[in-house]
């Protein structure tokens, strides 16, 4: 058990609190990114879910509210894309209502300029917003919409003025494909007073074409990264922070990269998902979730949804990236756009 994890209510088989708690509110999405939705799948034809298996905004915040005694302390939102979710703002303002929670989201950006003040008003506390690219042509080429660089510049402008920030960027880089324009951002986000990370390619769920030799190492990164820019290595903020954390040596703010590949983090990893048709997933590479939707709907008390979230959590002992190998690869995980990234 680790030391900071004494006062857990509620541990796995590792010793691992659940400590936050991604919801996805749809499986939809309006972009096709190659590493997430690549159009070949999720193309015309493609059957999204039905609205009456969709949770409710009362079904997703009666879960949250069981999580939060169970140990959650922060929930994001998630997708697919979460702002296709009709009325957002609304279940914001539910989920705030519940104590001891901070609460995020997780967008493409493409509606926050619209949205970033309902967001704000709401309750909702941060944001982060992907970006691959700034190179306007990469960028379309990798939402795979023909979408422009510029109107997710002006949400991430918005969502900083709503008093959302500072807002996370992060951007997924694919050898060959973006890893030539990651000076660009660095440069665009220093001393801005935003966060940018730099996520590995990682193989999530079955279609995305995943290649090893395509990952572009942490430690690459972070070397090109520092010949520009001199980086300081910085402490984490909390136990099972994700991101490794560095701070540029002139003062010009913070910079983060996730190692999922190639350094993995799964002895610390604290998240649970919920996805959109409510079912709870304890790995972002899982093959099978927890049916929590069919026992709200069953009638079930909180002590017995309590119950059954506590069964799959104690049962937990996902480590995917501890162990990826040959073996694993042939597993038909649950897509990204489905339980969020």
């Amino acid at each position: 058990m680790h030391p900071d994890y004494d006062d857990a209510p509620l541990l796995d088989r590792l010793g691992r609190p659940v400590r936050d708690l991604r919801i996805s509110v749809t499986d939809r999405c309006n972009f096709r990114c190659r590493y997430c939705m690549p159009r070949e799948v999720f193309g015309p034809d493609f059957v999204f879910l039905p609205r009456d298996q969709v949770l409710t905004f009362e079904e997703i915040t009666r879960l949250a509210r069981i999580f939060r005694d169970l140990g959650a302390r922060k929930i994001r939102l998630t997708g697919g894309e979460p702002t296709l979710r009709a009325e957002l703002p609304k279940l914001v303002a539910m989920l705030k209502e519940i104590d001891g929670l901070e609460l995020t989201l997780t967008t493409n950006g493409t509606l926050l300029a619209h949205l970033a003040e309902r967001l704000a008003a709401a309750g909702l506390d941060r944001v982060t917003v992907s970006l691959d690219s700034l190179d306007d042509a990469v960028f379309r080429e990798m939402n795979d919409m023909d979408f422009p660089v510029a109107l997710v510049l002006e949400g991430i402008d918005a969502a900083a003025r709503a008093g959302l920030g500072p807002v996370k960027v992060n951007a997924v880089v694919r050898r060959g494909v973006n890893d030539h324009t990651v000076y660009d951002l660095a440069r665009r986000f220093r001393g801005s007073g935003h966060v940018l990370r730099f996520i590995e390619f990682m193989d999530v769920g079955t279609t995305n074409g995943w290649r090893l030799d395509e990952v572009v190492p942490t430690s690459e990164l972070a070397r090109r990264i520092h010949e520009a820019f001199p980086l300081e290595p910085l402490e984490p903020h909390y136990t099972g922070e994700v991101a490794q954390r560095y701070r540029y040596a002139d003062g010009a703010g913070e910079i983060g990269f996730i190692t999922s590949v190639t350094q993995p983090f799964c002895a610390m990893c604290t998240r649970a998902r919920l996805s959109a048709d409510g079912h709870l997933y304890t790995c972002l590479f899982a093959t099978q979730g927890t049916d929590l939707r069919g026992v709200l709907r069953s009638g079930a008390s909180d002590g017995e949804l309590r119950t059954s979230i506590a069964a799959a959590w104690r049962a937990r002992e996902d480590r995917y990236s501890e162990i990826r190998s040959e073996g694993t690869a042939s597993l038909r995980r649950i897509e990204m756009s489905y339980i969020g990234g």
